[in-house]
């Protein structure tokens, strides 16, 4: 047993072949520590709880620069990225450049909400994310008159790391287009620091590796963020004014990371996060650890699963693994049955289209990975 999974009892990780690490991880027992606070915080304070909660707020935060290496970065926060999104778009000058560039590859987030905008009138164009090799160099072509860029950093369909980005900066800056990086799927499975993205909006959220669950998303800011007024915005943007005469005129805004702030929220998951943060300090689970780890799992993966020789089956061979982020993706015409047919064996899997996702975690053991490959095998055939 991998001697991490001690601290997973709940969710008896190493009794259970969760394969699903891409999308839900399991959460370390200290992180029902976190929520008991929340709750013994709102029962011994009520209303006076929230400077106890912003304090887990900033912590948050904290843990959002430590892993973008960009110390003092402001980072706005909301229970999801579609939120985050939204304010980010609505701060752009779509009249004048009511144009936005992205990928076929990107997460549902922004391929269903860049869709409906181009319905109303807005300019997507929506490039092919593969081949991957010239992705960045083709969405810099288009970035002259765009209000945005939006790419990931990682493919959510394939884990394939999308290489380029410094320059893909450098052109949205000459062409006065910002930049905004998906990077869900690279923090906590890969280093990613904000070197080279100095200008660039970066978004994510902790429901998948950084294992955070469900309410800890984020939205770094570049220094030119103070420049723009979100149309979007909440009441939490004026926290600190609260108690100030709101007469007619310009909606004022604050500097930093409360311009992009939203409304009331549940803080039990920012008390989780910290608790979960911390867990990640105390087990020496740093960006360079965690590559290592997801590295030799996505290996032993591949490898096992090349010798299982399957027919109509199949990974991509000719790219090196350490070009995918942390899950292995293979590809088959009946990649949703075949998902179905692994939880009916106890592996639990998922699929999109025709790629079929196993996504390891640091508390797994070689030997769960081999028994769940073994698993595919039998079922595949």
């Amino acid at each position: 047993m991998n001697p991490l999974a001690e601290h997973y009892s709940e969710f008896r990780v190493s009794e259970r072949l969760l394969l699903t690490g891409h999308s839900h991880q399991a959460w370390p027992d200290v992180g029902r520590e976190g929520q008991l606070e929340a709750w013994q915080d709102a029962a011994e304070h009520a209303d006076l709880k929230w400077e106890r909660a912003f304090a887990k707020a900033e912590r948050l935060r904290e843990g959002v620069r430590q892993l973008l290496d960009d110390p003092g970065a402001p980072v706005a926060l909301a229970p999801n990225t579609h939120e985050l999104v939204l304010r980010f778009l609505s701060a752009l000058p779509l009249r004048e450049r009511p144009k936005l560039v992205t990928t076929d590859g990107e997460f549902h987030t922004l391929r269903r909400q860049l869709g409906r905008l181009g319905e109303e009138g807005l300019e997507v164009v929506r490039l092919p994310a593969r081949p991957v090799e010239t992705l960045a160099e083709r969405l810099a072509a288009e970035a002259p008159g765009a209000s945005a860029v939006l790419v990931s950093a990682v493919l959510f369909e394939d884990s394939r790391i999308v290489t380029g980005l410094p320059a893909l900066a450098e052109a949205c800056a000459r062409a006065g287009a910002e930049l905004l990086v998906d990077a869900y799927h690279a923090l906590g499975c890969l280093p990613f620091a904000v070197a080279g993205l100095e200008r660039a909006w970066i978004v994510g959220g902790g429901y998948k590796y950084l294992q955070l669950g469900e309410g800890n998303c984020f939205l770094r800011l570049p220094p030119q963020a103070d420049e723009l007024r979100p149309a979007i915005t909440g009441w939490y943007a004026e926290f600190d004014e609260l108690h100030a005469d709101h007469g007619p005129g310009a909606t004022p805004y604050p500097r930093g990371s409360m311009r992009y702030a939203g409304s009331t929220y549940d803080p039990t998951s920012h008390y989780r996060a910290a608790r979960v943060l911390d867990f990640f300090d105390e087990q020496g689970l740093t960006p360079e650890r965690l590559r290592e780890s997801y590295l030799h799992q996505t290996t032993l993966l591949a490898e096992r699963f090349d010798e299982l020789g399957l027919a109509d089956v199949k990974r991509d061979r000719e790219t090196p693994l350490s070009a995918f982020g942390g899950f292995v993706a293979f590809e088959a015409e009946r990649a949703e049955e075949l998902s179905r047919l692994l939880l009916d064996e106890g592996v639990v899997t998922d699929s999109r289209g025709r790629r079929l996702r196993f996504g390891p975690a640091p508390y797994h053991s070689d030997e769960q990975l081999e028994t769940a490959i073994e698993r595919l095998g039998r079922v595949a055939r």
